[in-house]
C-alpha cells in the first residue's frame, strides 16, 4: 500500500513524541483517528454511490435489450434464414391446404363445439358403455 517499514514508523513515532509531547499525545491520536474514520466513511459512501450508478446503468442496458427483443419477429427471422428469396414458400404454396384444413375442421365440428370437445364426448360415451358392461 504505502510501503512503510518498521524503521519509518519508529522514526515517525519518535518525532511525534518530541513535537507533540507525551502529555498531549492521546488527544492527538483521537483527533487523527476521527479524521481517518471520517475519510473512510466518505470513501465508503462514494464507492456506494458509484456502485449504485453502475447498477442503474446496467439495468438500463438490460431494459433496452429486453424492449428490443419484445418487437422481435422470430417467425420472420426463421423464414428469412431458411428461405431468404421465398422460393420454397412459392413452390410449396401451403395456403390452399391450410384453408382446406380449416374449412374441414369447421364443417366436422357441431356449432358451439370444438373438435376437442366432440372427442371428449366420444371418450365419455365409451367409458359409460364399458361401465355398463362391467356392472351388468
Amino acid at each position: 500500500m504505502l510501503d512503510i517499514g518498521w524503521q519509518e514508523l519508529f522514526i515517525v513515532a519518535v518525532l511525534v513524541i518530541i513535537v507533540i509531547g507525551p502529555k498531549d499525545l492521546p488527544g492527538a491520536m483521537r483527533t487523527v483517528a476521527a479524521w481517518v474514520r471520517k475519510a473512510r466513511s466518505l470513501a465508503r459512501e462514494f464507492q456506494g454511490g458509484l456502485d449504485d450508478m453502475m447498477r442503474e446503468a446496467e439495468l438500463d442496458d438490460v431494459k433496452k435489450q429486453f424492449e428490443s427483443t419484445k418487437d422481435f419477429d422470430i417467425a420472420g427471422e426463421i423464414e428469412s434464414a431458411i428461405d431468404p428469396a421465398g422460393d420454397f414458400a412459392d413452390d410449396l404454396d401451403m395456403t390452399d391446404i391450410e384453408a382446406d384444413l380449416d374449412a374441414a375442421a369447421r364443417t366436422e365440428a357441431p356449432e358451439g363445439k370444438t373438435p376437442e370437445s366432440t372427442d371428449d364426448a366420444a371418450d365419455n360415451g365409451e367409458e359409460a358403455r364399458a361401465a355398463g358392461k362391467a356392472g351388468g
